[in-house]
């Protein structure tokens, strides 16, 4: 696939435009990837003193990532709340058109720090903040209020719950519920489980009385994406959020290990890439908002695997 989004005009990008232009935005996971120069970022625009400038590719690159998609989701945001400097330093480096989904930061969504060195004293503590909002509208939302419609989603992701720490969905949902309709109006939410028992009547319901979207996610651990889609009642809000990252049944490190620096597709999964294009006819069709995410540890290569996706697509 090296070369075939670099062509002038980019056929992707008008393909992707035409489909945001219908309520249908589709990016990527993250976007400072070295592996993409000659495909989706020209090598010459980070050239400083006759030699390849990594630091000037990852301060500006994202100003020509936008030249393609209309729409990046923010991964870095889970480890942190941003600084004020920080979130200047971003909007700042990118055309006004281009929209963000964010992650919301471990802090809310993570109820037991894990055992890991990187958590310091935290790890393997409760964490006090778990679904706290207003520490969430205080220290991400608000900072974000300042940059408009620019933050167009935000996904909470939740890690796999044991059962020490949920006994049952039950338990969870009541959490959540009193968490999201505690959540400031106006934005767009989203919630990703990592819990495959917890795709029930019960969850799909607290999201659709709140509004908010169910992550279909492609996980390790998961139901596929194919599976997913097919469940009536997991469509529980005006809006739809995909995000394909990983084959079923391969670890993320796997992943990693296998596909880095994400140059090509490796591993095509043609059963994901059929539940995408589904996704995104339904949504069409149906005239409701998507907002679709592809990761490099899908398949190898995720601008590949999504040009792969809408090239076959009925416009």
């Amino acid at each position: 696939m090296t070369g075939s989004l670099f062509a002038q005009p980019r056929p992707l990008a008008g393909r992707l435009a035409a489909l945001a232009r219908r309520g249908v935005f589709i990016g990527t996971s993250s976007w400072k990837y070295e592996g993409w120069l000659g495909s989706v970022y020209s090598p010459e625009r980070y050239v400083t003193r006759g030699k390849f400038s990594r630091k000037k590719f990852e301060d500006t690159c994202l100003a020509e990532y936008a030249e393609t998609f209309p729409i990046v989701c923010g991964d870095f945001s889970f480890y942190q709340f941003p600084s004020d400097e920080y979130w200047r330093k971003l909007f700042g480096s990118s055309p006004a058109a281009l929209q963000f989904a964010f992650k919301v930061p471990e802090e809310i969504t993570v109820r037991t720090w894990p055992a890991h060195a990187r958590y310091g004293q935290r790890a393997g503590l409760e964490n006090e903040n778990f679904l706290n909002s207003e520490v969430f509208t205080r220290l991400f939302y608000e900072p974000l209020a300042a940059y408009g419609g620019r933050a167009a989603l935000f996904i909470f992701e939740f890690g796999t719950f044991a059962k020490s720490a949920f006994p049952a969905v039950g338990a969870f949902l009541e959490v959540l519920d009193g968490f999201l309709s505690a959540l400031p109006e106006g934005p767009r939410y989203s919630v990703e489980i990592r819990n495959a028992e917890y795709l029930c009547p019960e969850y799909f319901a607290v999201l659709r009385a709140n509004g908010v979207a169910h992550v279909f996610n492609g996980w390790t651990r998961m139901p596929d994406l194919p599976a997913q889609t097919a469940i009536a009642d997991a469509y529980t809000a005006g809006f739809t959020v995909t995000r394909a990252l990983l084959r079923r049944g391969r670890a993320y490190e796997e992943a990693v290990k296998s596909f880095e620096p994400y140059r090509e597709i490796q591993d095509p999964i043609p059963e994901t890439r059929i539940a995408l294009r589904a996704l995104i006819q339904k949504s069409l069709g149906e005239r409701r908002v998507a907002y679709i995410f592809v990761n490099n540890r899908l398949e190898g290569n995720a601008p590949g695997t999504i040009e792969s996706v809408v090239d076959s697509l009925e416009m």
